[in-house]
């Protein structure tokens, strides 16, 4: 006699067996996503208006800047990216008012149970079931928009199945995975202007010239109208104020909440996407509002409560980014001098960085602004550079550098040196050393 169906494993059981479905955690192809949503009905055809992203950095906080305004203007919102922070459910946010809201355990776990019976066992990576999941979620929930965020590159990444977006978006193109995407800027590029589309229009962030030649011609071969950063539109900050300017006209809005000269660019960038989609029309009042709500966690987040703020001298400051490359490292290192201008203070790093980064530019432009840094494996990370790798990284880049065995080895050392002063502790180099970081101060 069978037995009733008594429902779905939980979904962290269930992610770890998809895990073992292929081999590589990283293959990029279409084929096996193609088919697998073949059996699922095809629902990448059925989504909401979609704002499509690429790029090496500013990725995730363009996606919050669309998601907070389009929320604010009173549109229901799906949002797609990656990684995780703390858990997978942060990666599918679900429209719901005034907010969207992370997937329920519940129904996240009921989908991947769907997706897992019907792919039967066949070979596909962890990302391409997992966007599976999140294409039925997207379809089976009433919204006005998705905010769909690349994984990888562009050309070849799970999310290129959506054939028709409203905009298609890339931010600056740095080196990043080139081990997938290429060894140099120009190859880069051409991944990430494979989510380009014929009559879709293109917003570019500011680009290196290699970068832009390469998605000029991809968007002229494709026909694709391209709205220029610096060209086309332009975002920039005035007297305490962010001003916006493109085709339409001139907008005087508060600075974004997001701190940082890349955040205001970033802002232009979903700014310039949301007036190119004419299906989804917004007031000016809705982007001041988005601006001024729009909450990204670990992008130069400060941590003002919590067991390791409270380990804090006092006036010390804690911050945490998840930037993991050398234009991040060049973005973080001038908000720091900016603070450090605002209000002096001794800077100091704990980083934990992937073994695929390039630690040493990422580096590179805190020499003479960091006073130390501390140097830690990302926790329950086998693919991270080893502590002691990485404090020689940072010494080669001209900075004083010490190998520590956890994170609060690491933290008690930075208090230590910093004495009676008022420290400026910066958490930094990974999306992953930042999800455990939140995770251990609640």
């Amino acid at each position: 006699m069978t037995s009733a169906y008594a429902g779905p494993e939980r979904s962290d059981v269930i992610l770890e067996r998809l895990t073992k479905l292929h081999p590589k955690l990283i293959d990029l192809s279409l084929d096996r996503i193609e088919r697998l949503l073949e059996r699922l009905g095809n629902p990448q055809k059925s989504l909401p208006a979609t704002f499509h992203i690429a790029g090496t950095n500013g990725k995730g906080s363009v996606s919050a800047y669309l998601r907070a305004m389009l929320e604010a203007a009173g549109y229901g919102v799906h949002s797609y990216t990656s990684p995780h922070l703390v858990r997978f459910h942060e990666r599918i946010r679900l429209a719901a008012h005034p907010h969207s809201m992370e997937i329920d355990e519940t129904y996240l776990a009921t989908l991947l149970d769907e997706c897992e019976r019907i792919n039967a066992g066949e070979p596909i990576t962890f990302f391409e079931i997992t966007t599976c999941v999140a294409m039925l979620a997207f379809t089976r929930s009433e919204a006005d928009a998705l905010i769909l965020e690349v994984g990888m590159g562009g050309r070849y990444d799970t999310t290129n199945v959506v054939e028709r977006p409203a905009v298609t978006i890339i931010t600056p193109v740095d080196l990043d995975h080139q081990a997938f995407l290429g060894d140099t800027i120009a190859l880069i590029a051409g991944e990430k202007a494979g989510i380009l589309k014929p009559g879709v229009p293109a917003v570019i962030g500011l680009q290196k010239d290699e970068a832009r030649d390469v998605i000029e011609a991809r968007a002229a071969a494709l026909g694709a109208p391209l709205f220029m950063a610096g060209q086309d539109f332009s975002s920039h900050e005035e007297q305490g104020h962010l001003v916006y300017q493109d085709e339409f006209g001139l907008l005087d809005l508060p600075l974004p909440r997001l701190l940082g000269q890349h955040q205001i660019e970033n802002a232009g960038i979903a700014i310039c996407a949301l007036r190119q989609a004419a299906m989804l029309p917004l007031g000016t009042e809705a982007i001041a509002r988005g601006l001024r709500e729009v909450d990204w966690p670990a992008r130069m987040q400060r941590l003002t409560h919590g067991p390791l703020v409270d380990r804090l001298p006092a006036h010390g400051e804690l911050w945490l980014d998840g930037g993991h490359n050398p234009q991040a490292g060049r973005a973080i290192a001038l908000l720091m001098a900016d603070l450090d201008a605002a209000r002096p203070a001794p800077l100091f790093l704990i980083t934990g960085m992937k073994d695929t980064k390039d630690a040493g530019g990422y580096f590179a432009p805190f020499a003479g602004l960091a006073t130390h840094v501390e140097t830690i494996a990302i926790p329950n990370d086998p693919a991270c550079l080893s502590a002691e790798t990485l404090a020689a990284a940072a010494r080669n880049a001209g900075l004083g550098a010490h190998p520590a065995a956890s994170l609060d080895e690491a933290f008690a050392r930075v208090i230590a040196r910093a004495g009676k002063s008022s420290p400026r502790i910066l958490i930094c180099g990974s999306l992953y050393l930042a999800g455990a970081v939140l995770t251990e101060n609640g």
